[in-house]
């Protein structure tokens, strides 16, 4: 090992021991000794063992450290503080911006254990509520985050959404409307997109020098049919080349491998040729066979559904009538609630429903019972004042270890609906995770299943549950489920919702919003209901208010 290497293991073991809150002397002595032996002249190899404890910044134990690292090539106190200290701790590191101090904080006081559950608690204001976290710190750190994130990868669905149009409008300018088409998972609508595809309608040797710029794409791959490149943001964008079958190529980059090879060899005959840069509607009628939209090309089983009859009409954006699942600054959210009635209603929605974090969620300033019975008071004399809208009141409360609520019947009765999630101890075994879901949902108070699985996209896989017999007990206590449409959530995933929709479940729609722009989240979860093919009936938030009152009371239990 070199010098580099040696106080690199010595840095890292410093910084672990100040994130454990270990002994801070030894954690600094470690920092100065990667510091001075950065600096050496000699490389340490090349030294005599002995004279090494004699080196500037250097000592006894140090000394011995680094002998153990040259004859081992390890440092076994920095292997055995790495295995008790999670991978997306140690991630944070990477972050500019936040220090082992503060990653102590974040680990150890707000339980936060990946980069992406530190930008999900800055999108909901939670940093600054703790101390050495001010609101300028915490949007510091959420620009740090992007912009280390941009470089790994993968990507959110509007994260890519956000720079479609300008790479769609580059490629198109280079090789024309006509010989440019989007395609794959982007069009499809996943929830993680890994690279924007197009197919191109132009061999690689006459694409490739069109890309050569002041700062040109890095090519990553070059074979005769595709191209891969990364572009300066960190998105890959690959592209389907040559001229041969440009409309087959359209169709086939348009469906999962699944789709499109089940396709293949149900209609061998389709005229592709009936395909446009616009559209393949007249693909589908050319082979007998009803349209089947992109976001729905993952599976056969859509195939088979399009054989025996004409797909439903899939909700839209503009079928949403209320905003369910909202905090406000009595918890922590950004705005009163007030501000976020008065921006529903403009945005069009007939309601709002406020539903703060409960008393568990200290870290989000939850609502006691003393909060909640001011915020309705508060709550009565604003629908006094708004016509033509209304607020209900909720309250997004905490599915405790042992599945209960965490607030008496009689506190849960005085709540128009009552969202029941977990938030705490988020590592469990699918059998304690089930005992807790099905107890909350067996509540009589339990109106909707918020975010059965906890998972945040990117960061944080969720608990395992048994989406059956979740999906089951729900249906047999009359709860709906939500397809929480934060960006990072998409939870239920739209995968079972099949299911759901099967045993006549409720989804429901919800932004899960902590500001006022947070209500456009609906647009995310609306593309992903459209993935489960549910229509605007099938989806709770769909109802208009005298619609969704009237559910209220047809589904209450108590």
């Amino acid at each position: 090992m070199d010098n580099y290497q040696i106080a690199e293991n010595f840095s890292l073991l410093g910084k672990l021991m100040d994130i454990h809150g270990e002994n801070n002397f030894k954690a600094k002595t470690y920092s100065i000794a990667a510091y001075h032996i950065e600096n050496l002249a000699a490389q340490l190899t090349s030294i005599p063992k002995e004279q090494i404890a004699s080196l500037k910044g250097i000592g006894d134990s140090t000394a011995k450290k680094i002998i153990e690292i040259i004859e081992t090539e390890k440092l076994q106190a920095l292997e055995d503080i790495i295995s008790k200290t999670p991978t997306g701790v140690i991630e944070l590191l990477n972050i500019k911006g936040i220090g082992p101090k503060k990653i102590h904080t974040i680990w150890k006081e707000m339980e936060i254990e990946s980069v992406g559950e530190l930008l999900y608690a800055c999108q909901e204001n939670r940093l600054k509520l703790y101390k050495g976290f001010g609101e300028k710190t915490q949007l510091s750190i959420i620009e740090s985050i992007e912009f280390y994130l941009h470089n790994q990868g993968s990507f959110l669905y509007p994260q890519v959404q956000a720079v479609e149009p300008q790479v769609t409008a580059y490629v198109q300018k280079l090789f024309g409307a006509e010989n440019a088409v989007l395609t794959g998972t982007f069009k499809r609508q996943l929830e993680i997109i890994d690279e924007l595809e197009y197919v191109i309608n132009s061999p690689n040797d006459l694409i490739k020098p069109k890309f050569v710029s002041a700062n040109p794409p890095e090519l990553l791959e070059d074979k005769p049919d595709t191209l891969l490149y990364k572009l300066l943001n960190g998105l890959r964008l690959r592209l389907y080349t040559g001229t041969a079958n440009f409309r087959q190529r359209i169709f086939e980059t348009s469906g999962s491998p699944e789709f499109v090879n089940a396709f293949a060899k149900d209609y061998p005959t389709a005229d592709y040729t009936a395909i446009t840069t616009a559209d393949d509607n007249a693909f589908f009628e050319s082979a007998g066979l009803n349209y089947i939209p992109h976001c729905l090309r993952e599976t056969v089983a859509v195939i088979e559904k399009a054989e025996q009859a004409k797909l439903p009409t899939l909700i839209q954006p503009g079928d949403i009538k209320g905003i369910i699942h909202s905090h406000s600054n009595w918890s922590d959210g950004s705005n009163t609630i007030e501000e976020m009635a008065k921006a529903a209603k403009e945005k069009g929605f007939e309601y709002l429903v406020i539903s703060d974090h409960s008393k568990s969620a200290s870290y989000a300033q939850g609502l006691n019972e003393e909060k909640i019975a001011a915020q309705h008071q508060y709550v009565d004399e604003l629908n006094n004042k708004l016509s033509g809208f209304k607020i209900f009141k909720s309250i997004e409360s905490d599915i405790l270890n042992d599945g209960n609520l965490d607030y008496s019947n009689s506190i849960l009765s005085t709540f128009d609906l009552v969202i029941a999630s977990v938030h705490s101890n988020l590592k469990m075994v699918e059998e304690k995770a089930m005992q807790r879901l099905l107890t909350a949902i067996e509540n009589p108070y339990t109106t909707i299943l918020g975010h059965m699985t906890g998972r945040l996209l990117l960061s944080r896989k969720g608990y395992p549950v048994d989406h059956k017999k979740i999906i089951d007990a729900c249906a047999a206590n009359k709860v709906a489920i939500e397809l929480n449409a934060h960006p990072s959530r998409l939870d239920i995933d739209w995968r079972h919702i099949d299911y759901a929709l099967n045993k006549n479940v409720l989804i429901s729609i919800d932004p899960d919003a902590h500001t006022i722009d947070g209500f456009d989240d609906i647009r995310y979860g609306v593309l992903a209901a459209q993935k489960a093919m549910v229509t605007k009936e099938q989806n709770l938030s769909s109802f208009g208010v005298t619609d969704f009152e009237n559910y209220l009371a047809a589904v209450k239990r108590y």
